[in-house]
């Protein structure tokens, strides 16, 4: 059973830590820059391949510190994901976000997250993310790619559309979603 809880996270408003810099960390970071372009970021990594230059390049919300990770690197973090293929960096790293309360996200070791990074299906102003409880991020990624070829492209204007309508319902709370509940019937073509 899935009993992890969905969450949208405004990555520019809270501090993230990623630890890692090479293959992995690239893939990681940008899912991260794609989801929120405007992500705090603080990268260490005693290595950081060209790559990963070249895509922080230019990028003001994105510091890089080449060199290997220190304790108080966690100092004003608020999120942690590890990109490193060393394990006993990965579980000091472990235990210091657990002492401190900070979420811990690490690359292919479900045991040792907090939470996971889902596949994201994007459409405009639509984000559905997926989840196979860290089973199988092939299936993650398939039903991504269907997903974003069943939603059409136009979906952003009819959430425009419907965010200008629901400004401007009048009502209680209930009379609002009775009112948008019937009118996305229509939208979505159900009954």
């Amino acid at each position: 059973m899935n009993e992890l809880f969905p969450i949208y996270v405004k990555l520019d408003e809270i501090q993230l830590l990623l630890v890692g810099a090479g293959p992995v960390g690239l893939e990681k970071l940008q899912a991260i820059i794609a989801n929120s372009p405007k992500a705090n970021v603080h990268v260490v990594a005693s290595r950081v391949d060209a790559d990963f230059l070249e895509f922080a390049e230019g990028r003001s919300n994105i510091r890089i510190s080449n060199r290997d990770f220190e304790d108080t690197d966690l100092n004003n973090i608020d999120l942690v994901i590890l990109a490193t293929n060393n394990e006993s960096l990965n579980q000091h790293i472990r235990n210091l976000t657990k002492e401190q309360h900070i979420l811990l996200n690490v690359a292919d070791k479900p045991s040792l997250c907090d939470f996971y990074l889902g596949s994201v299906v994007r459409k405009g102003n639509l984000k559905i993310g997926i989840s196979t409880n860290g089973k199988s991020p092939t299936i993650a990624k398939r039903l991504r790619e269907f997903l974003d070829e069943l939603l059409p492209e136009e979906i952003d204007e009819t959430l425009a559309l419907m965010g200008e309508l629901r400004d401007s319902v009048k009502g209680d709370f209930k009379e609002k979603v009775r009112v948008l509940n019937e009118h996305t019937k229509e939208v979505l073509g159900r009954r």
